[in-house]
């Protein structure tokens, strides 16, 4: 008997949408900024799990560029139906204030690795769309719709309308057909029937330390539906000391021999803290269906276990993702993405230098329409990273180096940069959260001079809420530095609140010149190693 171990995608991946075609199972995740958009993993066990696309990786799907922190591609939804892929997303333009501006689309595809479709607009009356196909062959899209006017909750309830293939629009009336539980904040939603029952599944409580999914049903679509026995399904709202907390969010799927299981977004806390530099990862549970025809977790109460019972399948493991890039088959590694624009040629290149991945210096850190920094999600509490940059800046306003980043004002920067005079120097900046003004600090007292020409190799060890810098000439004798940095501030929870940050930690190479002169920095490798 196999056993999962949770989460099943560690590091930054919320939202999960969970689909099955015949022997192979999906989990689509939300991407927020990070460009291409949308996260697809493949398994066949539903124990080993490797990223198989982004499909939203063209102008025409997906243009991020002026999107604030945290917003972008919010909560996907993917399905199979008529020889089809289903992804539906939303791409907010805006999330702070009484406003939010969220454009909802679908895209369709014959394969799940593409080619993906130009997208059809649907609706922009809120967020978390998601789109059901019913044995009689309409399709309903569902969404979260968001009330401006806040005079009760913002959360304003379930939408629902007919989709027509045909005419490639939503057509027909719009109706609310749930508001919710008592806990508040209904968002996620997801359809699908069974035994003559409509069963809805939402995300609510927020997606911070009161998030749970509630489970409701009905014999009509539109309702009216009735709650869950326990209304939520999943939660660990009322269990501060669980592993798995932030609950929710996610969706149920049956193997062919009828095994069930639920996935959900989760957050593992540093010990000790309320911090989740992972940000919210997502985990997977057994569930089973009661003699009333409810969904129960396998293993008993509401709170998300760890480790649980896998299913009958024969095992499908993947090679391991390699700690090491050496940037020479002139492909970025797909564990790398990018901010928010879909012209990544102007800010990295891997043919301009052989083996390098050479990055054009754009606008300053932080930026929201151009940036270059090219990163990877943390994974680990603890892990090593290093990297080589060959970079000859000419004024204090070109730096390229190692970065750890969550968001404008929250990051910490290992910078190669120069000093008044042009000659080269080593800087560690960092913005500890400070909002809205992103004001950086320095962690030397003077920057650290440089020879004037040659790679410098850069280097930083997170140990849980500890970050330390390091450098090297040959990559073999390395030196801290810079005072051990607090490693925590790149989580959700250290930023104006965990319901206003939605991302994670990530670590990785950046440029940037604030000249506009685009000055090149390349990084020769990059090494990612988790460190137990």
């Amino acid at each position: 008997m196999t056993t999962i171990r949770n989460p099943i995608l560690r590091g930054f991946n919320p939202d999960p949408a969970f689909c099955r075609v015949g022997d192979d199972y999906y989990i689509a995740t939300s991407t927020f900024e990070w460009y291409p958009g949308v996260q697809i993993h493949h398994s066949r066990d539903l124990v080993n799990w490797r990223m198989i696309c982004r499909p939203l990786d063209r102008a025409s799907q997906l243009d991020m560029r002026g999107n604030p922190d945290s917003c972008g591609v919010w909560a996907p939804a993917l399905t199979y139906a008529d020889g089809l892929f289903w992804l539906i997303y939303t791409d907010v333009k805006r999330r702070l204030g009484n406003f939010k501006d969220t454009h909802n689309y679908l895209v369709t595809a014959p394969s799940i690795e593409g080619p993906w479709s130009d997208p059809i607009y649907m609706n922009s009356s809120g967020f978390d769309p998601s789109l059901f196909h019913d044995e009689d062959g309409r399709k309903w899209f569902v969404n979260m719709v968001w009330d401006h006017r806040r005079r009760r909750s913002s959360f304003d309830g379930i939408l629902l309308q007919e989709y027509s293939p045909q005419e490639r629009r939503l057509v027909g009336p719009i109706k609310n057909i749930f508001k919710g539980s008592s806990l508040g904040l209904v968002e996620g939603p997801h359809l699908w029937k069974r035994k003559g029952w409509y069963y809805l599944t939402v995300a609510e409580g927020g997606t911070s330390y009161n998030h749970a999914v509630t489970m409701a049903r009905t014999r009509t679509i539109d309702g009216p539906y009735e709650l869950h026995p326990n209304i939520h399904l999943l939660t660990s709202k009322d269990a501060p000391d669980a592993p798995l907390q932030r609950a929710g969010h996610g969706f149920y799927v049956e193997t062919p021999d009828g095994e069930v299981f639920h996935t959900h977004l989760c957050s593992r806390p540093l010990p000790g803290s309320r911090r989740s530099p992972l940000g919210r990862e997502t985990a997977i549970q057994r569930v089973v269906w009661g003699e009333d025809d409810w969904l129960y977790l396998a293993h008993g109460g509401q709170v998300p276990a760890v480790e649980i019972q896998g299913p009958e399948l024969p095992s499908h493991p993947f090679p391991p993702a390699p700690e090491r890039h050496d940037f020479d088959d002139g492909k970025l590694p797909s564990e790398f993405q990018w901010l928010r624009t879909p012209d990544w040629d102007r800010l990295f290149s891997l043919s301009a230098r052989q083996g390098h991945l050479r990055l054009y210096g754009r606008e300053s850190i932080g930026s929201w329409f151009e940036q270059a920094l090219v990163a990877r999600r943390q994974t680990e509490w603890s892990y090593s990273a290093e990297t080589s940059v060959d970079f000859n800046p000419e004024t204090y306003q070109q730096l390229a180096g190692l970065i750890c980043y969550y968001d404008r004002a929250r990051f910490h920067y290992l910078a190669v940069s120069a000093d008044d005079e042009g000659r080269r120097v080593l800087q560690v900046i960092s913005c500890l959260g400070d909002y809205p003004d992103s004001l950086m600090t320095y962690g030397l007292d003077n920057d650290l001079p440089l020879p004037a020409e040659g790679p410098v190799y850069l280097g930083v060890d997170v140990r849980q809420a500890d970050l330390q810098f390091r450098w090297s000439i040959d990559g073999g004798s390395w030196n801290p530095v810079g005072p051990i940095l607090d490693a925590s501030i790149l989580s959700d929870e250290a930023g104006p609140g965990a319901h206003g940050s939605f991302t994670g930690a990530f670590v990785g190479m950046a440029a940037h010149d604030l000249t506009g002169r685009a000055s090149p920095a390349d990084f020769d490798f990059f090494v990612y190693r988790a460190a137990g």
